[in-house]
């Protein structure tokens, strides 16, 4: 009986440190985000899954740190996650076009930093019509700035440049806010996926059904960039 008790209780133990593990793991190594909507198209589109590095921004407290832990600052082009300025129990996720300092500027949807164009056709699309320039918000879509990014923020831009609600509305990023970066798309599903109380089991359901169907297997481990 006590042999017993004895392997149970290895059993338990090792339960509780996997728990801790994780726990750990998702809260400062990796974490799991969905996309929930369309505003990094096309380089993110709605229904991809992504893991993202929570450790790339970490602070070092020492140079040997710095040279040691695959540490590194934030850089220009970086996708990244982050609280929402707004509302901070809101995930959210953009790329950063601007670092402390940066002169921002959007002149007829064209970005420039610093007073140079930025030669970004590669992941940065325009889907939108051309809007009267008459409301405010529509103007700074296309038309933005110029803007000096304060210290210790970012300037954050959605691929989707013109359904993006981002840095041109809600202001620069506080680095503080900053939660990582996306490494890889580790599943990516063309339904929806969402729902909640008795919607979630039925849309479980659904996304059980069409898991072959509608799973884009050719996203699957995508490295973002």
């Amino acid at each position: 009986m006590a042999k017993e008790r004895s392997v149970l209780r290895e059993y338990l133990e090792a339960l509780l440190i996997a728990a801790i593990f994780l726990r750990f793991a998702n809260t400062f190594v990796i974490q799991t985000f969905y996309i929930p909507s369309g505003s990094m198209e096309e380089t993110l589109l709605v229904g991809d899954h992504l893991f993202v590095n929570r450790f790339i921004y970490g602070p070092a407290a020492t140079g040997a740190e710095r040279s040691l832990l695959p540490l590194r600052t934030v850089r220009r082009g970086d996708i990244v996650v982050f609280r929402s300025p707004e509302n901070p129990a809101i995930d959210i996720v953009k790329r950063c076009v601007g670092l402390p300092g940066d002169k921002i500027e959007m002149v007829a949807k064209q970005l420039y930093i610093n007073g140079k164009a930025v030669q970004d056709s590669t992941y940065a699309v325009h889907k939108g019509p051309d809007l009267p320039l008459y409301d405010e918000r529509e103007r700074r879509r296309d038309n933005f700035g110029p803007y000096l990014v304060p210290p210790e923020s970012y300037f954050c831009m959605g691929d989707n440049r013109d359904n993006s609600y981002d840095s041109r509305y809600w202001g620069s990023l506080p680095a503080h806010l900053l939660k990582g970066r996306p490494v890889f798309i580790y599943w990516s599903y063309g339904g929806e996926t969402g729902g909640e109380g008795p919607d979630s089991i039925r849309q479980f359901g659904r996304t059980a059904m069409g898991f072959l169907t509608k799973t884009r297997w050719s996203r699957t481990l995508h490295l973002i960039r």
